[in-house]
């Protein structure tokens, strides 16, 4: 593959830098225009996209399209679906899309198609999972599974416990989920107090099983699991069927005591923030069932398809894509908000966090030299409408400029009255009033004339012209929760082929793993590689040393 394009070496890139320069946005006279929000509503798969509270005109829309052509944004997506190794540092092919493909697709990866892996692995989890829950698959002392412990650190665990959280609705009674991932015992204790051992499952998700956070916590829980089963159980057995591991390293998996039968792997093209459609979903596959883990699945394929295949003009992630490039780049936009209006969503912001900043938090290009613009935004949010009562201060009258995308659907998922009142308008009526108010404000005038007194108008007053995308669909299914990831997984991926940089590898993580392994005995006691740290590192571990009891 050849080196990417410089984007600030375009025509588009200095025609953007033109238009924003004289740039002044006036959304209350743009949103008087019915075609304009017509021309800025499109839909993607189940997905309806208001676009027009943007700061954008005609013209800039043109020049960002034009951008995407320029830097070959189109050339690159072709490369990712076809299987080519567009994750240069690492050298390998990124196909997270062909996890949710139809089962008689054809992808190739170095000449090997690999669907009918992918289709077989999957096979597997739905087999395992309609044992668990039907109740075939027993503890070791016969009980069926009543919880299922995920063990996984990043994307082995903020996708599988944000989409459990979303589909909390589609749960098989019965059963519940709980997730384990921060190195911290607290997470491990809290996560199994009141747990029943002879009727807990774990899922241990690590793809090299050696990853220090995830096998810390597996060791506890095997501990844990031993000592409340009591000691007339055998223990192989007891971990053989209280055990199941998401990896490749069956030797590994086998070594810990669970039975490499029960191990579900996945490959090299798929990365950790990317793996939630494959066997790291297992705990998902197994509290809310094969048909619906199928639909989700269904719901990114749907997804990869609008992106593959729309016209640029009707193509929402890109679009969307070319617009936070557009922020970031030629408006100073330095952080971007996600405000989902449905508690069930209360876990997607963290999971963006992890998609987009390990994704485009890059300083160099995928050739190996430094960027040439900015890159990556601080992805933040909370749900609607407890952020209307903490940050959407700032949203409205700061001075900082932040865009969000609001998410609502139509339909609840709990339908409840208080009285007579539907209490799922009132919470759409949030959601419709917050995006009107950060576009239009209100002026000074309009102040005065509610009768507030002259010496806190100004405090008063909204600026408006702040940005928002509002993204709607019927009801928070297991199809569209699926469209949702892949739709922002697309739009990571247009920005960071606008900026050349390679959206596939992390090796920011890296660095401070490895200084941790390094600390360790110093923080344990040993005086030798205490005096090898840095005087800072030195006062922190002694203070610790000092006061731990």
């Amino acid at each position: 593959m050849t080196g990417p394009v410089d984007p600030t070496a375009t025509d588009a890139w200095q025609r953007l830098s033109d238009l924003a320069a004289g740039y002044e946005p006036d959304l209350r006279s743009r949103l008087t225009d019915p075609e304009w929000v017509e021309r800025s509503s499109l839909t993607a798969a189940d997905l309806f996209v208001d676009l027009s509270k943007n700061l954008v005109t005609p013209e800039v829309w043109k020049a960002l399209r034009e951008l995407a052509v320029e830097t070959e944004v189109a050339a690159r997506r072709d490369a990712m679906f076809g299987g080519e190794h567009i994750n240069v540092t690492e050298d390998r092919a990124v196909l997270h899309t062909a996890l949710r493909q139809p089962d008689d697709a054809v992808v190739e990866v170095d000449g090997k198609d690999v669907e009918p892996d992918v289709h077989e692995v999957l096979r597997r989890v739905y087999e395992f999972a309609d044992k668990v829950r039907s109740g075939a698959w027993t503890g070791v002392t016969g009980r069926r599974i009543a919880t299922v412990v995920n063990i996984g650190i990043g994307g082995s665990d903020l996708g599988p416990v944000m989409a459990y959280e979303a589909l909390a609705p589609y749960v098989q009674d019965g059963l519940e989920c709980r997730f384990i991932s921060n190195i911290d015992p607290t997470d491990a204790a809290r996560k199994l107090a009141g747990l029943d051992p002879a009727t807990t499952l774990f899922v241990v998700s690590s793809k090299t099983f050696g990853t220090l956070e995830t096998l810390t916590n597996a060791r506890l829980c095997r501990t844990w699991l031993l000592e409340h089963l009591g000691g007339d159980v055998d223990q192989g057995e007891a971990v053989a069927k209280h055990f199941v591991a998401v990896s490749t390293a069956l030797d590994k998996v086998a070594a810990f005591g669970i039975d490499p039968d029960n191990a579900f792997g996945f490959w090299d093209w798929v990365g950790g923030r990317y793996s939630v459609d494959s066997a790291i979903g297992t705990t998902l596959a197994i509290a809310v069932g094969p048909e619906r883990f199928a639909e989700f699945l269904a719901g990114f394929h749907a997804m990869d398809e609008h992106f593959r295949t729309a016209e640029p003009e009707a193509n929402v992630p890109l679009l969307m894509g070319l617009l936070n490039v557009w922020y970031v780049n030629f408006l100073g936009a330095e952080t971007h908000a996600v405000l989902p209006y449905s508690q069930l969503l209360h876990r997607f912001p963290a999971y963006l966090q992890q998609l987009t900043m390990e994704s485009n938090g890059k300083g160099v290009r995928w050739d190996g030299r430094e960027v040439t613009t900015e890159t990556g935004e601080v992805f933040w949010g909370e749900p609607g409408t407890n952020g209307q009562h903490a940050f959407y201060q700032l949203l409205h009258q700061g001075t900082r400029l932040i865009p969000a995308d609001f998410i609502a659907f139509a339909n609840p998922a709990y339908p409840l009255k208080d009285g007579d009142t539907d209490v799922h308008e009132v919470f759409l009526a949030n959601f419709f009033a917050q995006t009107k108010a950060l576009a239009f404000g209100k002026t000074a005038d309009e102040v005065r004339a509610e009768g507030t007194r002259e010496e806190i108008v100004p405090a008063r007053v909204f600026t408006g012209n702040r940005p928002t995308t509002s993204i709607m669909a019927p009801e928070l299914s297991p199809r569209v929760l699926g469209q949702l990831i892949a739709l922002y997984e697309h739009i990571t991926f247009v920005e960071g082929a606008v900026w050349g940089i390679d959206s596939f590898d992390q090796w920011g993580v890296e660095l401070g793993k490895q200084l941790a392994l390094q600390v360790a005995p110093a923080v344990a006691g040993d005086d030798d590689a205490l005096a090898e740290q840095d005087p800072s590192t030195q006062q922190l571990i002694r203070y610790y040393r000092e006061h731990r009891s």
